[in-house]
């Protein structure tokens, strides 16, 4: 079974392995964990730009991480923009791993 998380700023579920986890530190930044092992609350964004400003205007970084005040994600946008651009695009990428979870889940119950 694929573990599934929901990105923060899209509010939409994909699979944890292509999405960015995000740490808070305890100076009150917030860092890119893209191993997903740095101690400590995290969260998890899809890695694009539009992503992460959907999650700072909704303020869900300082919701998901449970902070007292607004976090300095700068380090987060760095981190986003030297990466390359995906290719497939991820919206597809995540589109044609549901479809093929689905169609899994169909011929299973179908050969029951």
């Amino acid at each position: 079974m694929v573990a599934v998380r929901t990105c923060i700023g899209s509010r939409r579920r994909a699979p944890r392995s292509s999405l960015l986890r995000v740490v808070a530190q305890g100076d009150g930044r917030v860092v890119a964990d893209p191993k997903a092992v740095m101690p400590g609350r995290g969260a998890w964004l899809t890695p694009t730009v539009e992503a992460y400003e959907l999650a700072v205007k909704r303020r869900a970084f300082r919701r998901a991480l449970r902070l007292d005040r607004e976090p300095d994600t700068s380090a987060v946008l760095e981190y986003l923009r030297r990466l390359p651009e995906a290719e497939p695009r991820l919206a597809e990428q995540i589109d044609a791993e549901e479809h093929q979870d689905t169609t899994e889940q169909a011929e299973r119950l179908m050969d029951n």
